[in-house]
C-alpha cells in the first residue's frame, strides 16, 4: 500500500487575499477542521475552522488574521503511523502535504488514513493481542521479539501503548497456536501480562486455588 495514493486535491486551498466569507462558506460545505492557505504554491499555514467562524466582518481578507494560522504539514515520505500522530497532535482531520521542494500538493483526510490503518495486516489479520508491562529500565524490544519467536509465534507488530515514570506498557499483535507458552515465558522474564486470555493456564490455576480457598473458609 502506498500512502501517497490517499493524497487528495478536491478542496481548493485559499490564499491570504481570500475573504473570511469564502472561508466560512467552505467550512459550511465540508466537515473540515482547518483550511490550507497557500501563496505561490507554498503553504503559509492552516486556519482553524473554529476561529474563522467567530469572525463577524465577512468581507475582510484572511491576511488580517494570519496570527490565527496553525503550522503543521507532512511530506510524501510519511508513514501511516506518522500521519496518525500528526492528526492527534494537531487535533485536526486534514493535513497538508508538501513535496520535496516544499510545494503544496494536496492533503490527507483523517478518515482515509484510519481506514487504511484498520485494513493493515497489523489490525486486520486474525491474531492475539497481548499487553505486557515492565520497568522502563529493564524492558527490551529485542527480548520481546525473541520471546515470541522462540515460542514459534509470529510477531505482526508491537508498540509502547502507555508509560509513566517507572514502567511501560507494550501492546503486541501475535499469531500463535501456543499463546500460553508465550505468556508464561514473558512471566519467567519478569514481564507482567495485563491482558487476560482464555488459554492462560496460569490464571486458570489461580482461579481454581481461589475457589478451593473459599470452599475451605466456608467449612
Amino acid at each position: 500500500m502506498n500512502v501517497n495514493d490517499f493524497i487528495l486535491k478536491e478542496i481548493k486551498a485559499l490564499t491570504l487575499k481570500s475573504t473570511v466569507k469564502s472561508a466560512q462558506k467552505l467550512c459550511e460545505n465540508l466537515p473540515i477542521t482547518h483550511i490550507p492557505i497557500v501563496e505561490n504554491g507554498k503553504l503559509i499555514g492552516c486556519i482553524p475552522e473554529s476561529d474563522i467562524q467567530t469572525i463577524e466582518n465577512k468581507n475582510r481578507e484572511l491576511s488580517e488574521y494570519s496570527y490565527l494560522l496553525d503550522h503543521f504539514f507532512t511530506n510524501e515520505k510519511a508513514t501511516l503511523l506518522d500521519l496518525i500522530v500528526l492528526f492527534a497532535d494537531n487535533d485536526c482531520n486534514l493535513i497538508p502535504v508538501l513535496d520535496k521542494n516544499k510545494n503544496y500538493i494536496g492533503y490527507y483526510e483523517l478518515s482515509d488514513i484510519l481506514d487504511a490503518f484498520a485494513d493493515s495486516p497489523f489490525l486486520h489479520n486474525e491474531s492475539d493481542t497481548l499487553i505486557i508491562t515492565k520497568s522502563k529500565n529493564d524492558y527490551s524490544m529485542g527480548q520481546i521479539a525473541q520471546i515470541v519467536e522462540t515460542n514459534n509465534g509470529k510477531l505482526l507488530g508491537f508498540y509502547i501503548s502507555s508509560e509513566n515514570q517507572d514502567s511501560i506498557h507494550v501492546t503486541l499483535k501475535i499469531i500463535s497456536e501456543e499463546i500460553n507458552e508465550i505468556i508464561q515465558t514473558f512471566r519467567r522474564y519478569d514481564y507482567n501480562v495485563i491482558t487476560q486470555h482464555e488459554d492462560d493456564f496460569y490464571l486458570e490455576e489461580l482461579k481454581d486455588r481461589a475457589e478451593y480457598l473459599r470452599k475451605y473458609l466456608d467449612m
